[in-house]
């Protein structure tokens, strides 16, 4: 049985496979205060218990279909789709995951795309940084990467600068209940 890939109903097939697969091999075996997440066919869990355990849990979890082959990475630190997820001393920080074989590359300035285009490379760019970041320190790391994507792609300095301004005002004055009283990058500065 068979279904071609990205169609609707392989996509719904997947989720209830994958659901009955989760429900009868992983949540079972995780403690009540471990996190579990699933995108489709990608999992994440914490485990704080041996390494031995887990990986017992992983073999009878591989042996639920004869079809199903899993591959697993035990780590502190393990890229989960585009996020990379570390334990520091028994706390979960995240971060923007890069894969070392990415280039710096986005649509060129100089390209004969429609402003907006451009406008939206940067806005989203600064918006995943903002959500993935779990500290100041990877956020400042992030925004200076960024930045730096953006000049490499010929962005003129200027027009980055207005649009990490937009950005500050918009975003982190107005729809952040944490950050209410930060309102320009200046103050983000380590």
């Amino acid at each position: 049985i068979g279904g071609a890939m990205g169609s609707a109903f392989t996509l719904t097939l997947a989720n209830i496979f994958m659901w009955k697969w989760e429900r009868q091999t992983i949540l079972p075996k995780l403690a009540s205060h471990e996190l579990y997440g699933r995108y489709i066919d990608d999992v994440f869990f914490t485990w704080n218990e041996s390494e031995e355990n887990v990986q017992q849990v992983l073999e009878a979890a591989n042996k639920f279909h004869p079809n199903i082959k899993l591959d697993y990475h035990i780590g502190k630190s393990i890229p989960f789709l585009d996020v990379i997820l570390t334990n520091n001393n028994d706390i979960l920080s995240s971060s923007i995951y890069h894969k070392p074989s990415a280039e710096p590359l986005v649509v060129s300035f100089m390209s004969d795309h429609p402003r907006h285009v451009f406008r939206n490379v940067i806005q989203t760019a600064l918006m995943r940084a903002a959500r993935y970041s779990s500290t100041f320190e990877v956020f400042n790391h992030e925004l200076r990467r960024i930045r730096l994507m953006l000049l490499y792609n010929n962005y003129p300095l200027n027009y980055i600068n207005e649009q990490f301004r937009r950005f500050f005002l918009n975003f982190m004055s107005s729809s952040s209940a944490l950050l209410p009283l930060i309102d320009n990058e200046n103050q983000y500065s380590v």
